[in-house]
């Protein structure tokens, strides 16, 4: 057994993919799904702010791809936001402050419906969770995971919709995050009343360090696959 480490990949079917947005433009990404049996959920993941070095290999999601389809038969969906440019290329259009951003979320659930991919979740960091706030309201996701919410873009009026809704919000906040710290956070998303406020100790906005991103995946685990939880911290060799 070899103990999975930050760098570990662990084997999934992994497709480069081109997601078509209804306002014309073409976004790069990747979909990997388990090897050995069909994915019981999907992530959807939404990257934090391009402006700031977000990107859909932002260390978490791209944690997320390498260990979730073994460890949990998950799907995950990745890419890259109009204008954002990763390892994988650059998604065409440029950075739309997170208003044009609707039509790439609207373009990955369309993807997810399509490829017939099973419950979808919508996995947002940062930047990424003010896009599941704001237009993440598909009648076919089944609830949200918030990675370090800011709400900054996502308003109160945001927040009353997703409360109306009723599916779903799981938050999960750093205690020393930049932007929105566990106190503040439990009482801005008292407006959801099914919200969940995960604060997790020591952890920061970046969510660095392999203890932080295995809390990070378990909670997701624990919401979208709780036949995982807990996941292993070993995987078989040879």
């Amino acid at each position: 057994m070899g103990e999975i480490r930050a760098s570990t990949v662990l084997p999934a079917t992994r497709t480069d993919i081109t997601l078509h947005t209804a306002d014309g433009l073409e976004l790069v990404g990747e979909l990997a799904v388990p090897v050995d049996r069909p994915p019981v959920a999907t992530l959807v993941c939404l990257h934090p702010l391009p402006t700031h070095g977000g990107m859909m290999d932002s260390h978490v999601l791209r944690k997320a791809s390498y260990r979730l389809p073994a460890l949990a038969g998950l799907a995950v969906l990745r890419f890259n936001t109009r204008g954002t440019e990763s390892e994988r290329g650059r998604s065409q259009g440029e950075f739309g402050e997170g208003e044009t951003e609707r039509y790439d979320v609207a373009a990955a659930l369309e993807y997810a419906e399509y490829h017939d991919l099973p419950h979808p979740w919508l996995l947002g960091w940062s930047f990424g969770t003010e896009l599941a706030l704001k237009w993440g309201r598909d009648p076919l996701v089944e609830g949200l995971i918030l990675l370090s919410p800011p709400l900054h873009r996502a308003t109160d009026a945001d927040l009353d919709a997703w409360a109306a809704d009723g599916r779903p919000v799981i938050a999960l906040v750093p205690e020393h995050d930049d932007y929105l710290r566990p106190p503040e956070a439990r009482e801005r998303f008292k407006r959801i009343p099914q919200a969940e406020v995960v604060g997790v100790d020591g952890a920061k906005h970046l969510w660095v360090g392999e203890p932080y991103v295995r809390i990070v995946l378990n909670e997701i685990v624990r919401r979208v696959a709780p036949g995982a939880h807990p996941l292993p911290e070993h995987w078989p060799t040879g």
